[in-house]
């Protein structure tokens, strides 16, 4: 018999996460710094013990769909909080609480210094708390109100952390950058969530995906477009900004200017994730349109293969592991598209594990740097900080998908998917997310040899920056670098044995098990997965297979090119860069995304919206119904001097009253008199 899932027990874990929050927050000062990250720290830990154990009833068979509270109900709709358990929700839970937990332990020694504001540190955790529990309530939800909660409250606390320095211009307008951006997104994401209410007439996930097939027979009114087809893209939008997809994607490199930890919790587990787990729980739906999935492949390729490149010329440590972000964004968005929704949630789960590593080592390394996270001062600190190098060896190889590591099973089952994939755009796609393995070994493994390998430049630094400050004689004091605390190594020794081993364990139950056949939909004329099942030689033999594939040469040539040019013959890059000025100039700019979002999109934005204000706001309201309010006011204000307060004027109108009630009684019989 299938164990039981109780709703206390579900409750505990998303409001043990904001009890955390709201005490580190509101009573942050009386409870001290101690008292903050205990109190945020025993939160999460109780959500994470708790969700593991949800998982391992899931696991066995137990499922939960039901609400806890009614708000209110509006006609046919209900707008309830409600959750619905089954093995995605399960997984997210636990990775998201886990990432969270270890973010937090590591957060003790990297904020340790911070000096930010009074109470800063206090706050921040319980910022970061706030971001889990709103992560948990969007991964946990059986509607679509709940879903949206979640989704803008990450948003929120994600523009509070960004802008956490918030005496930096810089990070003030990142944050706000964020911000907008986001809303974006949100603006299709509302309007794919009011075309299923007012077409399916519900909010509750299960009813709604029931109406899809006929969602998928109606076209969108006044138009031949499919309705279904207009609900995918616009929730599309929605993940679009969410989890930075091509053009939406300029967020996110900004969003360094956060704090380390911040950084990692955005980037791995929780906001920019969220964008990928909304689409595979809406499969039922992204199954019925091709038109969408093909929307999916391009977009995600896109996003795979040119956010890539711009990680090659990166040099702020924080950016390089951003920018291959995006491009592992985009594979799972690739995966989505080819409806192998399984596979993009599996390359999530370990992205989230080597991508929380890759982070908070470079935080760690910024820390030993003394907060230089300028690459190229650096060089040869795999003497002095011995577990940040080897984790960071172990996160990067698992990142460009070395056999056996945990990256490597998930990004070329993707690649596998879109091969097997027969859709629009999937030729694109596949061309796009191989090329991309070379890619991603270069610039990873740049950074690599750059930060741990070669000469120590930190010691008379070519690039200094804003914290070095030379004597009278125009030297650099030499900070030596040293390794971090265990608050800080702790965190990245866990995170890297999930790295290594996570994929090979898990491979075979969550992709070729039926782990998530409660989960996601997959139509017959999609026919990836089964494909991919056929052809599954175990995880032993997938990774002895993959030495005889393309990905994986294109992996190795990546590493021997980096390795070459940045250990071998470090002069190269620079002729290089001297050589081909005009591409690196466009990478440089990235693309120039942000130079058409400030001078042409911003501009018709603004003015847009000062002719909705002028025309609409002013024009309409003012005039119009403002108007029409002054025309009554005028009106009353001619009734009202008729009204003195004296008894003879009131009496004198009543005798004119009378008198003119008579007269237009007596006028016919008048008229009759005169006549005759």
């Amino acid at each position: 018999m299938a164990p039981t899932l109780s709703p206390d027990l579900l409750l505990l874990i998303v409001l043990a996460p904001l009890v955390g929050s709201a005490i580190a927050g509101l009573a942050g000062r009386r409870v001290g710094r101690a008292g903050a990250h205990g109190v945020t720290i025993l939160g999460v830990a109780i959500a994470f013990a708790a969700s593991a154990k949800v998982l391992v009833d899931v696991v066995d068979g137990a499922r939960f769909n039901a609400t806890v509270y009614e708000w209110m109900v509006v006609g046919p709709l209900k707008m309830v909080v409600g959750f619905q358990i089954d093995p995605l929700s399960a997984m997210m839970m636990c990775v998201v609480t886990f990432v969270s937990l270890m973010v937090h332990i590591y957060t003790i020694g990297y904020m340790a210094d911070d000096d930010t504001s009074p109470g800063g540190y206090q706050r921040f955790f319980s910022y970061i708390s706030l971001f889990t529990f709103s992560m948990l309530m969007l991964v946990m939800s059986n509607n679509f109100l709940q879903l949206f909660f979640g989704w803008e409250a990450v948003g929120l606390v994600s523009y509070l952390l960004i802008g956490y320095y918030y005496r930096k211009p810089s990070a003030i307008f990142a944050n706000m950058k964020a911000f907008v951006v986001n809303r974006v997104g949100d603006f299709g994401f509302i309007l794919g969530i009011g075309l299923i209410a007012a077409y399916a007439g519900t909010l509750d996930y299960t009813e709604a995906f029931a109406k899809g097939p006929e969602l998928a027979k109606l076209t969108l009114p006044g138009s031949d477009w499919m309705l279904i087809t207009v609900i995918c893209i616009c929730l599309f939008i929605g993940a679009m900004g969410k989890s930075a997809q091509f053009p939406l994607h300029v967020w996110l490199p900004d969003s360094m200017e956060g704090p380390t930890p911040i950084s990692a919790l955005i980037h791995a587990a929780t906001m920019v994730t969220a964008g990928i787990f909304m689409v595979a729980r809406m499969s039922p739906l992204f199954e019925l349109s091709d038109t969408a999935l093909s929307v999916l492949l391009v977009i995600g390729a896109i996003t795979a293969l040119f956010m890539g490149f711009l990680g090659v010329i990166q040099n702020d440590i924080k950016r390089v592991v951003a920018y291959s972000t995006l491009s592992q964004l985009g594979y799972m968005t690739v995966a989505l598209g080819a409806s192998a929704y399984s596979v993009a949630v599996f390359h999530l789960m370990t992205h989230a594990f080597f991508k929380a590593l890759l982070f908070l080592a470079a935080g760690s390394v910024i820390i030993g740097m003394h907060h230089d996270q300028d690459i190229r001062n650096m060089g040869g600190l795999r003497r002095y900080m011995p577990i940040t190098w080897i984790t960071s060896l172990l996160g990067s190889m698992a990142l460009i998908a070395v056999p056996f590591f945990a990256g490597f099973y998930s990004k070329d089952s993707i690649i596998e998917a879109v091969h097997f994939s027969h859709l629009p755009g999937a030729g694109f796609a596949y061309v796009a997310v191989t090329a991309s393995v070379f890619v991603t070994a270069l610039y990873s493994f740049r950074m690599y040899f750059l930060v741990f390998h070669g000469p120590e430049r930190f010691r008379h630094k070519p690039f200094p920056g804003e914290h070095d400050h030379p004597d009278e004689h125009g030297h650099l004091h030499v900070h030596e670098p040293h390794e971090s605390p265990w608050v800080v190594t702790l965190p990245l020794v866990l995170l890297a044995v999930a790295s290594v081993g996570i994929g090979y364990l898990m491979i075979q139950p969550m992709l070729y098990g039926g782990f998530f056949k409660d989960s996601i939909a997959v139509l017959p004329a999609h026919p990836a997965m089964a494909e991919m099942a056929r052809e599954f030689r175990g995880a032993w033999g997938m990774a002895l297979h993959s030495v005889r594939t393309l990905p994986f040469w294109l992996m190795v040539a990546g590493v021997v090119v980096a390795y070459g040019l940045y250990i071998l013959k470090p002069g190269v890059p620079a002729a290089l860069r001297e050589r081909f000025g005009f591409v690196y100039r466009v990478l440089d700019n990235k693309y120039y995304m942000d130079w058409i979002n400030e001078n042409l999109v911003a501009p018709l934005a603004r003015g847009l919206g000062t002719g909705l204000w002028k025309g609409g706001d002013v024009g309409v309201i003012d005039g119009l119904i403002n108007g029409s309010a002054r025309a009554v006011g005028g009106a009353a204000a001619a009734v009202r001097t008729v009204q003195t307060g004296f008894l003879y004027w009131y009496a004198l109108v009543m005798v004119l009253g009378v008198f003119a009630l008579l007269s237009w009684q007596l006028w016919p019989y008048l008229e009759r008199l005169l006549g005759r």
